[in-house]
Protein backbone atom coordinates (compact mmCIF):
# COMPACT_ATOMS: atom_id res chain seq x y z
CA UNK A 1 0.00 0.00 0.00
CA UNK A 2 1.33 3.71 -0.89
CA UNK A 3 1.23 6.25 1.11
CA UNK A 4 0.77 9.94 0.22
CA UNK A 5 2.25 12.72 2.79
CA UNK A 6 0.64 16.25 2.53
CA UNK A 7 1.99 18.70 0.87
CA UNK A 8 2.35 20.28 4.27
CA UNK A 9 4.44 22.44 5.87
CA UNK A 10 7.80 21.69 4.69
CA UNK A 11 7.59 22.59 1.08
CA UNK A 12 5.51 25.55 1.02
CA UNK A 13 8.32 26.80 3.33
CA UNK A 14 11.19 26.38 1.08
CA UNK A 15 9.76 28.88 -1.25
CA UNK A 16 11.06 31.46 1.52
CA UNK A 17 13.68 30.14 3.94
CA UNK A 18 17.31 31.24 2.57
CA UNK A 19 19.32 28.30 2.38
CA UNK A 20 22.15 29.21 1.94
CA UNK A 21 25.51 29.56 3.99
CA UNK A 22 26.14 32.60 5.79
CA UNK A 23 29.46 33.16 4.57
CA UNK A 24 27.68 32.96 0.85
CA UNK A 25 24.77 35.09 1.64
CA UNK A 26 27.01 37.68 2.83
CA UNK A 27 30.19 37.36 0.18
CA UNK A 28 26.94 37.74 -2.78
CA UNK A 29 25.43 40.88 -1.31
CA UNK A 30 25.72 44.03 -2.43
CA UNK A 31 24.33 45.49 0.60
CA UNK A 32 27.26 44.08 3.04
CA UNK A 33 29.67 45.83 0.15
CA UNK A 34 28.08 49.06 1.35
CA UNK A 35 28.78 48.27 4.90
CA UNK A 36 32.70 47.71 3.66
CA UNK A 37 32.60 50.68 1.50
CA UNK A 38 31.52 52.90 4.63
CA UNK A 39 33.93 51.48 6.72
CA UNK A 40 36.90 52.09 4.27
CA UNK A 41 35.37 55.77 4.30
CA UNK A 42 35.51 56.90 7.45
CA UNK A 43 38.34 55.36 8.30
CA UNK A 44 40.33 56.88 5.00
CA UNK A 45 39.00 60.17 6.79
CA UNK A 46 39.80 59.50 10.47
CA UNK A 47 42.19 56.76 10.72
CA UNK A 48 43.28 58.16 14.27
CA UNK A 49 39.89 57.48 15.34
CA UNK A 50 37.47 55.10 13.59
CA UNK A 51 38.94 51.89 14.05
CA UNK A 52 40.53 52.50 17.17
CA UNK A 53 39.11 49.94 19.55
CA UNK A 54 37.63 52.46 21.99
CA UNK A 55 35.36 53.98 19.33
CA UNK A 56 34.79 50.44 17.98
CA UNK A 57 33.32 49.69 21.36
CA UNK A 58 30.91 52.94 21.36
CA UNK A 59 29.36 51.98 17.85
CA UNK A 60 28.66 48.51 19.65
CA UNK A 61 27.37 49.70 22.87
CA UNK A 62 25.32 52.63 20.45
CA UNK A 63 23.59 49.88 18.39
CA UNK A 64 22.80 46.96 21.06
CA UNK A 65 19.68 47.99 21.91
CA UNK A 66 18.72 49.45 18.09
CA UNK A 67 19.61 45.50 17.34
CA UNK A 68 17.34 43.86 19.70
CA UNK A 69 14.07 46.26 18.52
CA UNK A 70 14.92 45.39 14.87
CA UNK A 71 15.58 41.81 15.92
CA UNK A 72 11.41 42.13 17.22
CA UNK A 73 11.02 43.98 14.28
CA UNK A 74 12.33 41.61 11.91
CA UNK A 75 10.06 38.50 13.74
CA UNK A 76 6.79 40.82 13.00
CA UNK A 77 7.97 41.03 9.21
CA UNK A 78 9.02 37.37 8.64
CA UNK A 79 5.29 36.68 9.10
CA UNK A 80 4.54 39.71 6.13
CA UNK A 81 3.73 42.37 8.86
CA UNK A 82 5.00 45.16 10.65
CA UNK A 83 4.64 47.01 13.97
CA UNK A 84 4.92 50.72 14.84
CA UNK A 85 5.02 49.96 18.37
CA UNK A 86 8.02 48.35 19.32
CA UNK A 87 9.59 51.49 20.57
CA UNK A 88 6.55 52.65 22.48
CA UNK A 89 6.19 48.93 24.47
CA UNK A 90 10.02 49.22 24.75
CA UNK A 91 9.31 52.83 26.74
CA UNK A 92 6.54 51.44 28.76
CA UNK A 93 8.23 48.36 29.74
CA UNK A 94 11.46 49.93 31.02
CA UNK A 95 9.23 53.46 32.50
CA UNK A 96 7.22 50.41 34.26
CA UNK A 97 10.23 48.54 35.80
CA UNK A 98 12.21 51.86 37.16
CA UNK A 99 8.57 53.11 38.38
CA UNK A 100 8.02 49.94 40.47
CA UNK A 101 12.13 49.67 41.59
CA UNK A 102 11.87 53.20 42.86
CA UNK A 103 8.26 52.09 44.72
CA UNK A 104 11.31 49.67 46.26
CA UNK A 105 10.11 46.15 44.49
CA UNK A 106 13.05 44.43 44.28
CA UNK A 107 14.81 44.65 40.89
CA UNK A 108 14.15 41.07 39.13
CA UNK A 109 10.61 41.40 40.01
CA UNK A 110 10.37 44.57 38.56
CA UNK A 111 12.02 43.49 35.34
CA UNK A 112 9.97 40.09 35.13
CA UNK A 113 6.64 42.42 35.49
CA UNK A 114 8.12 45.04 32.81
CA UNK A 115 9.05 41.91 30.03
CA UNK A 116 5.12 40.78 30.83
CA UNK A 117 3.47 43.60 29.90
CA UNK A 118 5.38 43.73 26.87
CA UNK A 119 4.34 40.28 26.01
CA UNK A 120 0.46 41.64 27.11
CA UNK A 121 1.23 44.33 24.19
CA UNK A 122 2.15 41.53 21.78
CA UNK A 123 -0.28 39.71 22.59
CA UNK A 124 -3.10 42.17 22.09
CA UNK A 125 -1.12 43.42 18.68
CA UNK A 126 -1.50 39.97 17.37
CA UNK A 127 -4.88 39.93 18.58
CA UNK A 128 -6.15 42.69 16.84
CA UNK A 129 -4.25 41.91 13.73
CA UNK A 130 -4.55 37.68 13.30
CA UNK A 131 -8.13 37.49 14.71
CA UNK A 132 -9.87 40.91 14.29
CA UNK A 133 -8.37 41.16 10.90
CA UNK A 134 -7.63 44.61 11.21
CA UNK A 135 -4.57 45.79 9.34
CA UNK A 136 -0.93 46.36 11.14
CA UNK A 137 -0.88 49.46 10.38
CA UNK A 138 -4.01 50.58 11.84
CA UNK A 139 -3.75 48.18 14.62
CA UNK A 140 -0.15 49.13 15.88
CA UNK A 141 -0.73 52.83 15.15
CA UNK A 142 -3.70 52.38 17.91
CA UNK A 143 -0.96 50.65 20.03
CA UNK A 144 1.81 52.88 19.48
CA UNK A 145 -0.87 55.94 20.93
CA UNK A 146 -2.11 54.45 24.01
CA UNK A 147 0.76 52.84 24.62
CA UNK A 148 2.55 55.94 24.70
CA UNK A 149 -0.31 57.54 26.97
CA UNK A 150 0.59 54.50 29.51
CA UNK A 151 4.30 55.92 30.12
CA UNK A 152 3.42 58.90 30.22
CA UNK A 153 1.07 58.11 33.51
CA UNK A 154 3.67 56.02 34.84
CA UNK A 155 5.92 58.67 34.31
CA UNK A 156 3.72 61.21 35.59
CA UNK A 157 5.71 63.05 32.60
CA UNK A 158 8.71 63.20 34.22
CA UNK A 159 12.31 61.37 33.91
CA UNK A 160 12.44 58.30 36.49
CA UNK A 161 15.93 58.48 38.22
CA UNK A 162 18.08 57.03 40.78
CA UNK A 163 17.50 53.07 39.83
CA UNK A 164 18.97 50.69 41.81
CA UNK A 165 22.70 49.97 41.17
CA UNK A 166 22.22 46.38 40.70
CA UNK A 167 20.41 47.27 37.88
CA UNK A 168 22.06 49.87 36.13
CA UNK A 169 24.83 47.47 36.31
CA UNK A 170 22.88 45.20 33.71
CA UNK A 171 22.64 48.25 31.19
CA UNK A 172 26.32 49.77 32.34
CA UNK A 173 28.88 47.03 33.21
CA UNK A 174 31.57 45.33 30.97
CA UNK A 175 33.54 42.03 30.59
CA UNK A 176 36.32 42.00 29.00
CA UNK A 177 36.05 45.91 28.41
CA UNK A 178 32.66 45.52 26.13
CA UNK A 179 29.45 46.40 27.48
CA UNK A 180 26.93 44.03 28.93
CA UNK A 181 24.39 45.01 26.28
CA UNK A 182 26.15 43.88 23.54
CA UNK A 183 26.54 40.39 24.84
CA UNK A 184 22.78 40.37 25.51
CA UNK A 185 21.66 41.72 21.76
CA UNK A 186 24.16 39.22 20.57
CA UNK A 187 22.62 36.03 22.63
CA UNK A 188 19.21 37.18 21.99
CA UNK A 189 20.28 37.69 17.75
CA UNK A 190 21.95 33.80 18.31
CA UNK A 191 18.37 32.51 19.53
CA UNK A 192 15.71 34.49 17.38
CA UNK A 193 18.14 33.51 14.07
CA UNK A 194 18.38 29.88 15.48
CA UNK A 195 14.79 29.75 15.69
CA UNK A 196 13.74 31.42 12.33
CA UNK A 197 16.55 28.82 10.58
CA UNK A 198 16.17 25.74 12.47
CA UNK A 199 12.61 25.43 13.98
CA UNK A 200 9.18 24.38 13.17
CA UNK A 201 7.91 27.76 14.36
CA UNK A 202 10.29 29.61 12.38
CA UNK A 203 9.60 27.24 9.48
CA UNK A 204 5.64 28.38 9.85
CA UNK A 205 6.26 31.82 10.10
CA UNK A 206 8.62 32.35 7.01
CA UNK A 207 5.43 30.03 4.94
CA UNK A 208 2.98 32.54 6.26
CA UNK A 209 4.70 35.59 5.08
CA UNK A 210 5.34 33.67 1.81
CA UNK A 211 1.93 32.67 1.14
CA UNK A 212 -0.53 33.06 3.80
CA UNK A 213 -3.63 31.32 1.82
CA UNK A 214 -1.17 28.22 0.75
CA UNK A 215 0.24 27.95 4.24
CA UNK A 216 -3.40 27.73 5.37
CA UNK A 217 -4.32 24.98 3.00
CA UNK A 218 -1.08 22.75 3.82
CA UNK A 219 -1.88 22.82 8.00
CA UNK A 220 -0.39 25.51 9.19
CA UNK A 221 -2.27 27.72 11.70
CA UNK A 222 -1.43 31.28 9.85
CA UNK A 223 -3.46 33.10 12.61
CA UNK A 224 -1.85 31.48 15.73
CA UNK A 225 1.84 31.70 13.66
CA UNK A 226 0.77 35.60 13.66
CA UNK A 227 -0.14 35.85 17.19
CA UNK A 228 2.71 34.04 18.22
CA UNK A 229 4.70 36.69 16.50
CA UNK A 230 3.88 40.03 17.41
CA UNK A 231 3.73 38.35 21.34
CA UNK A 232 7.30 37.39 20.86
CA UNK A 233 7.94 41.34 19.33
CA UNK A 234 6.33 42.60 22.34
CA UNK A 235 8.66 40.64 24.89
CA UNK A 236 11.51 41.64 23.11
CA UNK A 237 11.00 44.99 22.66
CA UNK A 238 10.60 45.29 26.54
CA UNK A 239 13.59 43.34 26.87
CA UNK A 240 15.38 46.22 24.78
CA UNK A 241 13.89 49.04 26.58
CA UNK A 242 14.23 47.31 30.18
CA UNK A 243 17.87 47.11 28.91
CA UNK A 244 18.02 51.03 27.57
CA UNK A 245 16.53 52.34 31.02
CA UNK A 246 19.77 50.35 32.28
CA UNK A 247 22.17 51.31 30.25
CA UNK A 248 21.11 55.39 30.86
CA UNK A 249 20.23 54.90 34.96
CA UNK A 250 16.80 56.47 33.90
CA UNK A 251 13.45 56.00 32.31
CA UNK A 252 10.97 58.29 30.06
CA UNK A 253 7.99 57.76 28.42
CA UNK A 254 10.16 58.49 25.15
CA UNK A 255 13.04 56.84 25.37
CA UNK A 256 14.45 55.34 22.69
CA UNK A 257 11.39 56.74 20.13
CA UNK A 258 13.94 56.91 17.37
CA UNK A 259 14.26 52.89 17.11
CA UNK A 260 11.14 52.36 15.40
CA UNK A 261 12.07 53.93 12.11
CA UNK A 262 16.18 52.80 12.72
CA UNK A 263 14.57 49.41 13.40
CA UNK A 264 12.34 49.56 10.04
CA UNK A 265 15.19 50.27 8.06
CA UNK A 266 17.20 48.24 9.27
CA UNK A 267 15.35 45.05 8.22
CA UNK A 268 14.54 46.83 5.05
CA UNK A 269 18.33 46.61 4.33
CA UNK A 270 18.46 43.04 6.06
CA UNK A 271 15.88 42.34 3.08
CA UNK A 272 18.48 42.70 0.20
CA UNK A 273 20.83 40.74 1.85
CA UNK A 274 19.03 37.79 0.44
CA UNK A 275 18.20 36.56 -2.81
CA UNK A 276 14.76 35.37 -1.14
CA UNK A 277 13.95 39.03 -0.23
CA UNK A 278 12.66 37.77 3.22
CA UNK A 279 13.37 39.96 6.50
CA UNK A 280 16.13 37.66 8.36
CA UNK A 281 18.23 37.87 11.44
CA UNK A 282 21.75 38.15 9.68
CA UNK A 283 20.17 40.61 7.41
CA UNK A 284 18.72 42.91 9.96
CA UNK A 285 22.36 42.58 11.73
CA UNK A 286 24.23 43.99 8.30
CA UNK A 287 21.19 47.03 8.50
CA UNK A 288 21.86 47.29 12.24
CA UNK A 289 25.79 47.65 11.71
CA UNK A 290 24.99 50.04 8.18
CA UNK A 291 23.05 52.59 10.57
CA UNK A 292 25.57 52.43 13.64
CA UNK A 293 28.60 52.62 10.85
CA UNK A 294 26.85 55.87 9.36
CA UNK A 295 25.89 57.55 12.81
CA UNK A 296 29.21 57.15 14.11
CA UNK A 297 30.93 58.12 11.28
CA UNK A 298 29.02 61.35 10.56
CA UNK A 299 29.40 62.06 14.20
CA UNK A 300 33.33 61.82 14.19
CA UNK A 301 33.30 63.87 11.18
CA UNK A 302 31.39 66.64 13.11
CA UNK A 303 28.07 66.95 10.79
CA UNK A 304 25.10 68.46 12.00
CA UNK A 305 23.05 66.27 13.67
CA UNK A 306 19.89 67.55 11.14
CA UNK A 307 22.05 66.63 8.47
CA UNK A 308 21.98 63.06 9.96
CA UNK A 309 18.31 63.04 10.12
CA UNK A 310 18.24 63.42 6.14
CA UNK A 311 20.98 60.70 5.73
CA UNK A 312 18.24 58.36 7.73
CA UNK A 313 15.41 59.15 5.48
CA UNK A 314 17.30 58.56 2.18
CA UNK A 315 18.63 55.04 3.87
CA UNK A 316 15.11 54.62 4.62
CA UNK A 317 14.05 55.35 1.04
CA UNK A 318 16.94 53.10 -0.32
CA UNK A 319 16.47 50.09 1.68
CA UNK A 320 12.50 49.96 0.66
CA UNK A 321 13.75 50.66 -3.27
CA UNK A 322 16.26 48.21 -2.78
CA UNK A 323 13.83 45.50 -1.18
CA UNK A 324 11.39 46.25 -3.42
CA UNK A 325 13.70 45.85 -6.47
CA UNK A 326 14.56 42.52 -5.02
CA UNK A 327 11.36 41.28 -4.71
CA UNK A 328 10.29 41.84 -8.45
CA UNK A 329 13.69 39.64 -9.54
CA UNK A 330 12.73 37.02 -7.29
Amino acid sequence: MTTTSNPGLEDTTALKIPRRSVGQTLLSSGTVLALIVLIIFFFAMRPDVFLSFTNVRNILYQVAILAIIAGAQTLVMVVGDFDLSVAATSALAGAVSASLMLGGMPVALAILIGLIVGLLIGLANGLLIAYLNLSAFVATLATLTSVTGLAYLVTQGTTLFNLPPAFNNLGQGKILQIPLPVFFAIGLLLVLWFVLRYTTLGRRWYATGGNAEVSRLSGVNVRRARLLAFTVAGLVSAFGGILLAARLGSASAVQGSDNLLFSVAAVFLGMTVVRSGAANIVGTVVGVAIIGVMSNGLNILGVNSYVQQVVTGLIIIAAVTLSSLRSRER
